[in-house]
């Protein structure tokens, strides 16, 4: 496929991104002015009453109100009652600026008709559910295997963690071999093995609160663009028995939030093969996002296993699968078909009707309006943007972005790891509300971000759209200590 098919005009340059983010880091945090912050916080308590009363209400019954990490706001959670194309609105009524996009999977913008319509026929014929096997299934599978030839097989699941998990199951399973080395720093799900070296890269078990040390014994980390480290630790696990697979997020941690150089995923692929690895790519965010032939097809690099989630669904629940070579996937066919020794792998749930249906027929949308690369293009509008508005204020935050994939950087929090533990320690708590707190802004302001720094652009984002969110992301920078 040829670049022009891809949401990506021109892939940041990581060393010169990172020396920023580096610089953001060193100097001390440009907060919100107090007068102007106590009025973002003024909108929640006299514009959000009901959401507020709903979320003191569910804390009663569920952990923290909300049911997924996604949904955690300061000052409380918003609870939505709409989403259409680049909006959401609350349940009082309070429109927003959508570029949470639940996460990074509604390329085509929320709730798109075609697609519900689609679903709609489904349910009126089959229900959502059968346990039995349904055409599209097979239709999905295959059309994901036109856009992405390194699929030879495609095995359905019910999220990102569960194939994370498969796949690594299945590359044990195949190479005889123990050892998995992620990126620190990137998240590929919250099974117990992959709960290690999240988001802040060098953190090890940090956060594996009720998990057994065994359970992540065999599972290690080498710092972000790092290739030496990634050799040695090759090297040292060769003479232990091996390893059975590198995993990456392509275009780095965190959905590219410590960029990958262009050529890394190619270098890690020649250290896979040198070394007898798997290389899987973890493409729940990229998948589908960056264009239809996913990160491997813009980077040009075949992974042994890559690993679908919430995009290869359009965004409907059940979202999740693996995909990869052929005597690999093998290794978990279902009922009496597998070869060799079988890895065991379940969901009752994996693959039903509406998620296929609903996947099938937004890929064949993505494809036919060619939302990868108009929501590239959105991303391209904002984060130049941005970057006119950080100059205009001489600001040192740092926008950049992966086509739809776009970053705002502000307190730098997710920039910190253990090479500097003192630092770590000191400034991660101040460094994460800051960021909270520019998230609540954000959202004062009618604008819905990934955690106060990640935005997802879609179809539904026009220039209109785009122009509008700079103007209020305006009011909330030009609002920062310092700015006069």
């Amino acid at each position: 496929m040829s670049t022009q098919q891809y949401g990506i005009t021109e892939y940041p340059d990581a060393n010169e991104v990172m020396a920023q983010l580096k610089t953001l880091t060193k100097q001390p945090l440009r907060r919100i002015k107090r007068d102007r912050m106590q009025t973002f916080l003024g909108y929640f308590e006299t514009k959000c009453a009901k959401s507020k009363a709903l979320i003191e209400e569910a804390k009663q019954i569920i952990p923290g109100g909300v049911q997924h990490n996604l949904a955690f706001n300061y000052p409380f959670p918003l609870a939505i009652e709409q989403a259409r194309g680049a909006y959401m609105w609350d349940i009082d009524g309070n429109q927003y600026i959508d570029f949470l996009q639940a996460g990074g999977p509604t390329v085509l913008g929320s709730n798109y008709a075609p697609v519900r319509e689609k679903v709609f026929e489904l349910l009126q014929d089959c229900g959502p559910v059968t346990g039995l096997f349904h055409e599209y299934e097979l239709k999905l599978a295959q059309l994901i295997q036109r856009y992405m030839p390194s699929i030879e097989m495609f095995r359905m699941l019910g999220s990102g963690t569960e194939s994370v998990m498969a796949a690594i199951r299945a590359a044990r399973a195949f190479t005889h071999k123990k050892k998995v080395i992620k990126v620190g720093g990137a998240y590929h799900g919250w099974s117990d093995q992959m709960v290690y070296g999240l988001h802040i890269p060098g953190t090890g078990r940090r956060e594996a609160t009720g998990i057994p040390r065994a359970a992540s014994a065999h599972t290690q980390e080498v710092f972000p663009n790092d290739l030496d480290a990634l050799r040695r630790l090759l090297m040292f696990n060769r003479v232990r028995g091996g390893t059975a697979a590198v995993i990456v997020e392509p275009v780095g941690p965190e959905s590219g939030t410590r960029p990958a150089p262009f050529d890394y995923n190619r270098h890690v692929r020649e250290l896979c093969d040198e070394f007898g690895a798997l290389l899987i790519f973890d493409e729940v965010v990229t998948g589908f996002r960056l264009g239809m032939g996913g990160a491997q097809g813009y980077f040009n690099v075949k992974p042994d296993l890559t690993i679908f989630g919430k995009c290869v669904t359009g965004g409907y629940p059940m979202a999740g699968g693996v995909g990869g070579r052929r005597d690999i996937i093998m290794r978990f066919a279902a009922g009496i078909g597998g070869t060799g020794e079988r890895a065991y792998i379940g969901g009752t749930l994996s693959a039903n009707p509406i998620s296929c249906v609903a996947g099938y027929h937004a890929l064949l949308e993505m494809e036919r309006t060619n939302a990868p690369v108009i929501a590239g293009r959105a991303g391209d509008r904002l984060t130049q943007g941005l970057r006119q508005i950080i100059e205009k204020y001489r600001l040192p935050f740092v926008a950049f972005n992966q086509g739809s994939i776009c970053h705002l950087e502000t307190s730098g929090v997710m920039l910190l790891d253990m090479k500097n533990p003192i630092k770590l320690l000191r400034e991660m708590k101040p460094r994460k509300h800051m960021l909270e707190e520019m998230g609540a802004a954000y959202m004062a302001q009618g604008l819905i971000t990934l955690a106060g720094s990640r935005m997802y652009t879609s179809l539904a984002d026009t220039d209109d759209v785009i122009d509008e969110a700079l103007n209020r992301f305006e009011i909330v920078l030009s609002s920062v200590e310092g700015v006069k």
